[in-house]
């Protein structure tokens, strides 16, 4: 009986520790908790061509990472970049009607 005991308590403390572990990497990958697009995933969002979005990573519209020849965004740059551009013409620039 006190053998399955000690077997309990070693396996509870090991459960601990792979949760203290787990948690640990969770907090270590938070640096890459944005969600990044590719090209496609881009294109279909915004509805623009290759060439389109070839233009604004030229024209400095878009902010990009270019990993071997491969793009990725920012899917927070893509709603701020959207955001920066709304349009509504019922509200005049200083945001009353």
């Amino acid at each position: 009986m006190i053998e399955i005991i000690d077997l309990l308590m070693s396996l509870s403390q090991e459960v601990k520790d792979i949760k203290a572990h787990l948690e640990d990497l969770k907090n270590s990958n938070s640096k890459l908790k944005d969600t990044w697009l590719d090209n496609q995933d881009v294109m279909q969002t915004l509805h623009i061509s290759k060439r389109t979005l070839q233009t604004f990573r030229t024209n400095g519209i878009i902010p990009f990472s270019k990993i071997q020849g491969k793009f990725y965004y920012k899917e927070a740059d893509i709603k701020q970049i959207l955001q920066d551009n709304y349009y509504n013409h019922n509200l005049k620039k200083n945001g009353n009607k």
